[in-house]
């Protein structure tokens, strides 16, 4: 019987390169998406494609359910993966912005890992795969909201990877800096909808340097790469007898996690502000 792998966000980037690539490694993937169209569009690529959309509890249940029944109630592993961002100012990010990031980013992931465990817990085995950034290790200005989400998933990980010790389920991150994905863009709507950037004491700020940012794309970012560098990182986590705790990805994170480990805190923020600004 094929191994089994769940992964969301399977849409576009990182979440779809990892679906086609653990297929063509005999893996059996349940690409899930948030929006019934790209699920549409998984199938007709042959892909089992359940509905999962982390704001939504029903749905997280009943794609998971649709999995298992495809499964005999086995599955290998989760790669948590889906995530959108907010850009903004966290002076400019209303509560209710927040609060809406964390439920697809944090409570949706959290969810869906509660509900997978006792399937693991019952097999005896398993691996939760979480998808964080190279922002659950530093901060980047003008990013606070994503940052956050990602910094949450990271202590939740860890303590998850602790208290599994005794088992025989592995807890793993990957922590990607700049991947090619469509993720910018993605943003665009939910900054527009939470950040009243016009009104801000730092307009100025926005005009110069994240509206530019958000909205002209100058090309790929220094170090950026394919999603096909995660997708290696992925297959190591789930194939490896002993799977690290964590997977950098990209030069920008082994970079963050330099600064993190070695540097004061002061001269690691005038080192980020100019790298994130």
């Amino acid at each position: 019987m094929k191994k089994t792998i769940l992964i969301t966000g399977c849409s576009s980037g990182i979440g779809l390169d990892a679906a086609r690539g653990m297929r063509e490694r005999g893996w059996r993937v349940f690409a899930s998406c948030r929006q019934q169209r790209d699920c549409d569009r998984l199938r007709a690529e042959g892909f089992d494609a359940p509905r999962i959309d982390y704001t939504d509890t029903d749905s997280i249940t009943v794609g998971l359910a649709e999995v298992l029944d495809k499964t005999d109630g086995q599955l290998d592993v989760l790669f948590n993966n889906g995530a959108h961002g907010l850009p903004g100012a966290v002076e400019d990010l209303p509560t209710e912005g927040l609060r809406s990031i964390f439920e697809s980013n944090v409570f949706g992931w959290h969810e869906l890992t509660r509900q997978v465990l006792p399937v693991m817990r019952a097999q005896e085995h398993g691996r939760i795969i979480q998808n964080s950034s190279i922002l659950g290790l530093v901060a980047f200005p003008w990013r606070g909201a994503y940052v956050a989400t990602k910094y949450a998933i990271e202590g939740l990980t860890d303590t998850l990877r602790i208290e599994l010790r005794d088992t025989n389920i592995h807890v793993c991150l990957i922590e990607p800096g700049p991947v090619t994905s469509k993720i910018r863009e993605k943003s665009i709507p939910h900054f527009e909808q939470f950040i009243d950037w016009k009104s801000s004491a730092i307009r100025e700020k926005y005009e110069t340097s994240l509206l530019q940012r958000l909205y002209e794309s100058s090309g790929p970012d220094a170090f950026e790469l394919p999603p096909s560098a995660v997708t290696a990182k992925l297959a190591h986590a789930c194939e490896a007898k002993r799977p690290r705790p964590r997977y950098y990805v990209t030069t920008p994170t082994y970079i963050g996690g330099f600064l993190r480990r070695v540097l004061s805190t002061r001269m690691s923020d005038r080192v980020l502000e100019k790298l994130g600004g």
